[in-house]
C-alpha cells in the first residue's frame, strides 16, 4: 500500500471516530432538525461545515499557524466564542420556545429559521479556536512526504468536511420518523432547555481552556 493511500486509510478511519463523537455541533443539528424540520437541521449542518473548512483552508496555509502562536489572538477567539455560546446557552434555557417555527399569515418561516440556523452554526465553529487547533495538529500526522502539503492538507480537510456532513445527515434523516413527537410543544421546550445548557456548559469549558 503506497503512502498515500495508507495516510488517506488512516485519516479516514482516525476522522470518522472523532466525527461520531457526540459534542456541540450534534446537539445543534439535532435540536435543529427536531424544533424546525430537517430543512433547518441541513441549513445548520451546512453552517458547521462551512466553518470546519474555513478554519480547514486556514489550517493548509498556516493561518491557524499564528493562533496557536499567539496567546493574545487565542485568548480574545476563545473569550468571544464563550460569551457567544453562553449568551445563546442562557436564553435557549431561561426562554424556550413553545412551538415550532413562526408563521404569518400561515405561512411558516422557514427560511428565516434555516437562515438563523446556518449562521448560529457558522458563527459557533469560526469562534471556537480549538477548532482551528485541531486541524493545525491533527492534519500533519496524516500528510506523507513528498507530496504537496497545502493540496494534501486541502483534501484532508475536505474528507473531514463530507465525513461530517453525512452523519449530520444521517441524524436529520433518523429525526423524521419521530416528527410528531419532537413536535409537541413541551417537546420542543425540553430541546430547548437540554440545548440551552449543553451551550452554555461548552461555553463554560471554553473559556476555562488554556493554550496548551
Amino acid at each position: 500500500m503506497s503512502p498515500v493511500i495508507l495516510s488517506l486509510t488512516s485519516f479516514v478511519l482516525a476522522a470518522g471516530v472523532f466525527t461520531l463523537v457526540p459534542g456541540l455541533d450534534t446537539a445543534f443539528v439535532l435540536r435543529s432538525a427536531t424544533v424546525s424540520g430537517p430543512r433547518t437541521g441541513f441549513c445548520a449542518a451546512l453552517g458547521i461545515t462551512l466553518g470546519l473548512l474555513v478554519w480547514g483552508v486556514s489550517a493548509a496555509f498556516g493561518l491557524t499557524a499564528l493562533l496557536a502562536a499567539s496567546k493574545i489572538g487565542f485568548t480574545v477567539v476563545k473569550w468571544a466564542g464563550a460569551i457567544y455560546l453562553f449568551s445563546v446557552g442562557i436564553r435557549l434555557l431561561l426562554q424556550p420556545r413553545a412551538h415550532l417555527a413562526s408563521s404569518e399569515n400561515g405561512v411558516r418561516l422557514t427560511r428565516l429559521t434555516g437562515v438563523q440556523s446556518f449562521r448560529q452554526g457558522l458563527t459557533t465553529n469560526l469562534l471556537n479556536p480549538k477548532v482551528g487547533i485541531f486541524f493545525i495538529t491533527f492534519l500533519p500526522q496524516f500528510i506523507p512526504h513528498g507530496v504537496n502539503f497545502v493540496a494534501f492538507s486541502l483534501l484532508l480537510a475536505g474528507i473531514q468536511v463530507a465525513l461530517t456532513l453525512s452523519w449530520f445527515s444521517l441524524l436529520i434523516m433518523m429525526t423524521v420518523p419521530l416528527g410528531a413527537f419532537l413536535a409537541r410543544p413541551s417537546t420542543v421546550a425540553v430541546l430547548d432547555r437540554v440545548t440551552g445548557g449543553i451551550f452554555m456548559a461548552f461555553g463554560l469549558k471554553l473559556a476555562l481552556e488554556r493554550q496548551g
